[in-house]
């Protein structure tokens, strides 16, 4: 296969298909304008025929008489000079009863056998086709009276040829051909202008795009359409998205490493001091299972997926169902009850592992210090326009609660693996990150309605 068979064609652009469509709407609108007005044109001209074939024969009937003997006596004057100039186009002939034929000189010549008797007051106004090409012709049927009270029944027929009436057609139809090509020139320029024009803000927005790329700025700034606001809007969380995503990448390696430091210190000092001492086991063991901890909990920092743009929506109830149902069976001895407070379509906009990762850490944590009842309540909340619903989570129980004292250094933010403080603490680090990643709140007080603890974690609408 050649390259040019092998290379995928390239798309149009937005710039060339819009024109491309145009111009043929454009063209099939004039055309069909074109179209219609030379049917008019040909029925208007047809008609003013008619009219003036009409007058023509008017005016010879108006100036022909009949003598007493019943004799007919044709006018002297002509209503049109050609019809005195033979081969002029315009013939008028009158005919009657008994042979009586008079035909103006520009049909000296020519072969009228066509033109029939009508009755008095008949019109006929049609084609005929002759020996000499085609002729428009109008008859008039009348009859004259004379003065004996006689009627003499004549018929006055007037004819042009089609190559004067063609003529006429074929000037207006270049006339409108003309003026209907520039036309479609000026609409054609005037369209590509406002096209031009109106692709100007998508024009901007890859110019800003590009700017990003190479670290020229960081956000698109604007000001936009309104038809782009939404898209711009949905970019830039799309951008911050992304670069908290890399933050939160290299902080948890900066974390890691630095956790790891002081088990790391604390293996190769005794490895180093007491190499044969039969302790060493256990206290290597230790320090191991230390690291694996700092590692797990590092790991689930990093894959905290965050807030997206794009993310489906996971519904709260059946999560927690499964994640209650599990726990109810580890803290059988205790026998809590778990209750439920969901709102029917209350959903998180986010991954489903930050969600049981959120949920789990502040349900295991209710259980281990309630008494005898847990109270799991979830509410959507709606923000403006119609991007996704917020989520309101709140985890309460009635065990000893927190003393306001230990609330702020609870939620004191860079605690660290190896420095967790058990009980309310364990896994509160992991909830604060998932909380921050999607930009919500934690908030820590005492419960109202049990008497323990309650966590409450806000994230916005979207």
């Amino acid at each position: 296969m050649d390259n040019a068979s092998s290379t995928k064609r390239r798309p149009l652009s937005l710039a060339a298909r819009a024109a491309l469509a145009t111009g043929f709407a454009l063209a099939a609108f004039l055309g069909l304008t074109g179209l219609a007005q030379n049917k008019a044109n040909y029925a208007s001209e047809l008609s003013a025929m008619h009219d003036r074939l009409h007058n023509y024969a008017i005016a010879y009937i108006t100036g022909t008489d009949t003598t007493r003997a019943g004799k007919v006596t044709t006018p002297d004057s002509q209503p049109n000079p050609d019809f005195s100039r033979p081969g002029s186009g315009l013939y008028a002939i009158i005919v009657g009863n008994d042979g009586f034929r008079w035909e103006s000189s520009s049909a000296l010549g020519r072969d009228f056998d066509f033109v029939r008797m009508l009755s008095p007051g008949e019109t006929a106004f049609e084609p005929v086709e002759t020996r000499s090409g085609k002729l428009y012709v109008f008859s008039y049927g009348v009859s004259l009276d004379t003065t004996d009270k006689r009627s003499v029944p004549l018929t006055f027929a007037v004819a042009q040829t089609e190559d004067q009436f063609e003529r006429q057609v074929a000037t207006y139809r270049r006339t409108q051909f003309l003026w209907l090509a520039m036309l479609g020139m000026m609409l054609m320029l005037l369209q590509l202008f406002l096209l031009r024009w109106s692709l100007l803000p998508l024009r901007r927005v890859s110019s800003d795009l590009a700017h990003i790329e190479r670290g020229t700025r960081d956000h698109l700034d604007g000001p936009y359409p309104v038809e782009l606001t939404v898209l711009t809007r949905r970019l830039n969380a799309f951008i911050d998205s992304e670069r908290e995503q890399r933050s939160r990448y290299r902080d948890t390696l900066a974390d890691l490493a630095h956790s790891l430091k002081t088990p790391l210190a604390v293996v190769r000092s005794q490895l180093e001091t007491d190499g044969d001492a039969p302790s060493l086991r256990g206290d290597i063991l230790d320090q191991v299972r230390k690291m694996d901890e700092i590692v797990a909990y590092q790991l689930s920092r990093a894959a905290t997926s965050g807030r997206r743009t794009i993310a489906a929506e996971e519904p709260i109830a059946g999560h927690a169902e499964d994640l209650v149902q599990s726990l109810e069976k580890v803290y059988a001895a205790k026998n809590v009850l778990c209750e439920f407070e969901i709102d029917d379509g209350a959903a998180f906009a986010g991954e489903q592992g930050d969600l049981l990762e959120l949920m789990g850490n502040l349900v295991e944590n209710a259980f281990k210090w309630a008494s005898h009842r847990v109270l799991l309540t979830a509410r959507s909340s709606s923000g403006k326009g119609k991007g996704r619903r917020g989520l309101e989570l709140i985890v309460e129980d009635d065990g000893p609660g927190i003393a306001d004292d230990k609330i702020e250094k609870i939620l004191q933010r860079g605690v660290r693996g190896d420095e967790r403080v058990q009980g309310h603490g364990i896994g509160l680090s992991i909830v604060q990150d998932i909380v921050k990643a999607y930009q919500g709140e934690l908030h820590v007080d005492r419960s109202e309605e049990l008497g323990g603890a309650r966590f409450s974690v806000r994230l916005p609408p979207g």
